[in-house]
């Protein structure tokens, strides 16, 4: 029976997904876990899904869920969800930028009750290497969904995640972003439904390469205003 479901989203991910999978299921064997790992890949066109499917022949515990059309980030993750069969699921970027030793307690966070656990780079004691400019955009971020959207957590958009299934299905319906707004709005909504929330600080490493481009950093800032609205507005 399958403890864990781990997915893992892509998007012309190809040189970064061998050795995300290799390092997540020698950490899932270490940690004692029953899992399977979803590729959660999203219309990637350098070659991602063969690399994929090629690994699942030898290892069937890790799975291709492939997409021909985008669908954005956040909608890949809802339905990867929906396909899982663990009643833990979790999600982290294909380049590892949170170090997977915190795994163990991502995992146990929802078997010790907790509806959602989460990474955060922005705890006091997280450790954290990126550029300034990233650190000063994403604490201005964070700071406008707090202010804005009053929120208790510190770090909305650390792709290090982890849900009670259950819970988490019943808060999808709800959820309209598709893409890299999603963990916000997923977190901001379940605060609001009273669901219990662990954030605790890892350590993280920015990557060689990021699929956040200067656009998404504006959608994700008018982003905030739209679940506003939505929020004490169009839902009341």
């Amino acid at each position: 029976m399958t403890g864990v479901s781990v997915v893992i989203p892509v998007f012309n991910d190809r040189e970064a997904i061998v050795t995300a999978i290799s390092r997540s299921v020698a950490m899932l064997e270490d940690l004692g876990e029953d899992f399977e790992i979803i590729i959660a890949e999203d219309g990637s066109t350098d070659g991602s899904p063969a690399v994929v499917r090629a690994y699942s022949i030898r290892d069937p515990r890790v799975q291709l869920l492939h997409s021909d059309n985008r669908l954005g980030r956040g909608r890949a993750l809802s339905r990867a969800f929906r396909e899982a069969r663990g009643p833990v699921v979790c999600y982290y970027d294909v380049d590892l930028a949170t170090d997977l030793s915190y795994l163990g307690r991502l995992i146990s966070a929802i078997r010790d009750g907790y509806d959602i656990s989460t990474g955060s780079r922005l705890l006091p004691e997280s450790r954290i290497a990126r550029s300034q400019a990233r650190e000063v955009a994403s604490r201005g971020y964070n700071f406008l969904v707090r202010l804005i959207l009053n929120s208790r957590l510190h770090d909305h958009q650390c792709g290090f995640k982890a849900f009670n299934r259950e819970r988490l299905l019943a808060l999808l319906p709800a959820v309209r972003d598709t893409h890299w707004f999603w963990d916000t709005e997923v977190l901001v909504r379940a605060g609001r439904a009273g669901y219990r929330i662990l954030e605790f600080p890892v350590a993280w490493n920015q990557g060689e390469r990021t699929t956040v481009k200067r656009r998404d950093t504006w959608d994700m800032g008018r982003a905030i205003l739209r679940l506003w609205w939505q929020l004490h507005v169009s839902e009341d």
